[in-house]
């Protein structure tokens, strides 16, 4: 299934095999190619935001012209500063897959699931564990 060009948006939800265990190798095979193709696409936006910085870097005359293109760039390099950030966890989860860590709570073990694992490709936590991660941090405690 050559899906490279899919937006991660549009890329179909796994579908299990009756009897088909946690992470098998075709299910790890999904989550790589959903994972490529996330990159593939982020790569494409941060490629895209240069390309328009570089051709739209001519100051306006106008003071009012000049902040607004200014705060245009700063929320597109914000943008891409959290994306680059997502790529990093995308390489970490495609390390996961090949080390068979992948779909596996980093603070429990358990099995994470295919729902989250779907919603979040890159998620190395339980929802009970990201909940309790979240309730320390609110306490001030990490």
């Amino acid at each position: 299934m050559e899906l490279n060009n899919t937006f991660i948006e549009d890329y179909p939800a796994y579908v299990t095999e009756a009897g088909e265990d946690y992470m098998s190798p075709r299910m790890k095979e999904h989550f790589k190619q959903k994972l490529l193709a996330w990159k593939k696409q982020l790569m494409a936006e941060a490629e895209s935001t240069v390309s328009h910085l570089r051709t739209d870097s001519s100051t306006p005359a106008d003071p009012n012209d000049r902040a607004t293109q200014e705060e245009e760039f700063a929320l597109e390099l914000r943008t891409r500063d959290r994306e680059r950030k997502l790529i990093a966890k995308i390489d970490q989860s495609l390390k996961d897959i090949e080390t068979g860590d992948y779909g596996y709570c980093k603070i429990s073990g358990e099995e994470i699931g295919l729902a989250r694992m779907e919603a979040r490709p890159t998620a190395t936590l339980t929802v009970e564990m990201k909940r309790q991660q979240e309730i320390r941090e609110k306490q001030g405690v990490a």
